[in-house]
């Protein structure tokens, strides 16, 4: 009724070959790309031990944690310079709070997004010297800053690049480069998110720590200061910035979710409880947790959401996490009154048939671009990016389609000198550009994004994974699906079809945006369900007129575990129908 084809994957006729591997799960497995018993066995146990690989398979490492380690040891002052967004945040507190429980001088700095902008910056850099530091470690990025690093070097510092952002034809000057995505790096950890580098950063010095002649107080140190326990802030930085759960990450994130259910972190433990959350998932992290500690970057400075990770004090927790909550749904105002006229220009440039999507408003929000751009691309299906136009300048950010590397386009675009800066990778971006260029640059992003789909629109339809009877959407069912967990960017919550389901009542929840009711299915029992966003739809419409009651529909969606008043049932995350 949305519009949408309706397809489902074809599996080879060999999967039944897996015999202790539930067959639906094995042909989902199959189509993702995981073919024989012993990839199926590892993905559905995502252990860190069976993933984690020997740090130094990425280049530079061993040079960087000799660096930070000689620093270290010299009782040398040591500088993080992070990002303002989750993963740049994450990254700079396990540095922060594993270099402080080494009892090293360690202080950090993150940028502002409207003040300073992205990456280094050489006021920031003569802060730091002032500091008296003498090595800085870049987390979440670097990579792009050549001049800036240049500075810092002629000034006397160390520095050591970890980062994961698509580099440029030349590195920077840096002590140390690590970056999986260097054109010499053969680690194949590509996916890896800015954590995920600078967690195997700290693993590799931990380990060049142990090999050095030290004190017994430092040896004792070293030894009780495990970087498993920052896997929750691993997990969470993955999360947020939409890398794909597959590999190393997988397992990263499976395992971090079980450490933020320790909830040995305070500040996390308490923005849990300020955000109601009360079993750590994908979800929780993304749409709960996420959020909140963006949204000091997005509105101001990401100061309070990194002290929040590294605070103490229970009081200190407390105040943090109810200030990030409130900058929160002052962040959401700010978006909903933004979203309104950035929708009307998207619609525009989706009605002249255009593969890509540039809205560009005098004054938005610059802290908001990203989340616009994300909701742009989940509705029409296009890469879309969002931009603000200010004193000359163009800032914004875009989010992709699968297939569509907006990473290369913007990082083409700043070799062909069409944007001032830029950086990203496949599913996520930022730039900048003088506003004289900015039809330059929507011609560009259009070229290019034609060029990537081969000049077709990408296709308007949902690929289920299975195509089952409604009454075989049990909770037994959830429970199995549950074991391909954790879901995510490349490796997406299954999408099933049911058949044979009748409508038995159906009402409007939230603030009448939504609809929650129940199903009869052909097996005679009742499957709860919830649609979100669907009143003012043909399935709103067609699901709220009565006359419809009792008619046999066939679903579209995801089932869930549902818990409600100390009941667990499964519920139906309804999407679209079919009649």
């Amino acid at each position: 009724m949305l519009g949408q084809a309706w397809t489902v994957v074809t599996y080879p006729e060999d999967t039944a070959a897996y015999g202790s591997i539930d067959n639906l799960l094995q042909k989902i497995l199959v189509s993702r790309g995981i073919t024989d018993m012993a990839a199926m066995e590892k993905f559905l146990n995502p252990c860190i031990k069976d993933y984690m690989p020997d740090p130094s398979i990425l280049k530079d490492m061993d040079g960087a944690a000799k660096l930070i380690a000689d620093s270290l040891l010299a009782g040398e002052k040591i500088a993080i310079y992070g990002d303002y967004d989750v993963d740049g945040i994450t990254s700079t507190a396990i540095f922060v709070k594993y270099l402080r429980a080494l009892d090293a001088d360690v202080m950090w700095h993150l940028p502002t997004r409207e003040g300073e902008g992205y990456g280094l910056n050489v006021n920031a850099i003569d802060e730091i010297v002032a500091t008296g530091s003498k090595l800085i470690i870049t987390v979440d990025c670097g990579i792009s800053g050549l001049e800036e690093i240049k500075y810092a070097k002629q000034l006397g510092l160390r520095v050591v690049v970890t980062d994961h952002h698509s580099p440029d034809a030349t590195l920077p000057d840096a002590d140390a480069v690590v970056n999986p995505k260097r054109e010499d790096d053969n680690s194949e950890l590509f996916y890896l998110a800015g954590v995920g580098v600078a967690f195997l950063t700290i693993v590799a010095l931990r380990r060049e720590l142990k090999n050095r002649n030290l004190n017994a107080d430092m040896v004792q140190k070293i030894s009780e200061t495990n970087p498993m326990n920052y896997l929750d802030l691993v997990a969470l930085g993955t999360i947020c910035d939409t890398m794909p759960l597959i590999g190393l990450n997988r397992a990263f994130v499976a395992t971090g979710l079980k450490v933020l259910g320790l909830r040995n972190n305070l500040g996390l433990r308490t923005l849990m409880e300020v955000a109601g959350i009360k079993k750590p998932s994908v979800y929780a992290a993304g749409f709960a947790l996420g959020p909140r500690l963006n949204a000091a970057g997005r509105l101001d400075s990401a100061s309070p959401a990194l002290e929040l990770l590294l605070t103490d004090n229970p009081l200190i927790a407390n105040d943090l996490a109810y200030k990030l909550h409130k900058m929160n749904q002052d962040r959401v105002d700010i978006q909903n009154s933004i979203m309104l006229s950035a929708n009307e220009l998207a619609k525009k440039c989706c009605d002249s048939g255009r593969c890509s999507l540039f809205v560009c408003g005098d004054n938005w929000h610059g802290g908001v671009m990203g989340i616009i751009a994300g909701r742009l691309k989940d509705k029409y299906n296009l890469p879309a990016c969002v931009a603000t136009r200010c004193d000359g300048i163009v800032n914004g950010s875009g989010r992709s389609i699968p297939g569509v590397n907006l990473g290369k386009i913007i990082h083409d675009a700043l070799a062909k000198g069409i944007i001032s800066e830029g950086g990203g990778h496949a599913a996520a971006a930022g730039f900048s550009l003088p506003v004289e260029k900015e039809q330059l640059f929507c011609e560009f992003l259009e070229n290019s994004v034609k060029e990537q789909l081969n000049g077709e629109l990408p296709d308007n339809e949902i690929v289920a994974d299975a195509e089952i009877d409604a009454g075989g959407a049990t909770l037994e069912l959830v429970n199995k699906l549950s074991s391909l967990e954790p879901f995510g960017q490349g490796n997406p919550e299954p999408t099933l079809i049911l058949n044979g389901a009748s409508l038995r009542y159906v009402t409007t929840m939230g603030h009448g945006n939504h609809l929650r009711g129940a199903f009869e299915t052909s097996a005679g029992n009742q499957l709860a369900f919830v649609g979100f966003n669907l009143v003012g739809t043909p399935v709103g419409d067609f699901l709220l007129d009565e006359a419809n009651t009792n008619t046999k529909i066939k679903l579209l969606g995801k089932l869930k575990e549902n818990e409600y008043n100390g009941h667990v049932n499964a519920q139906f995350f309804l999407e679209d129908i079919a009649v």
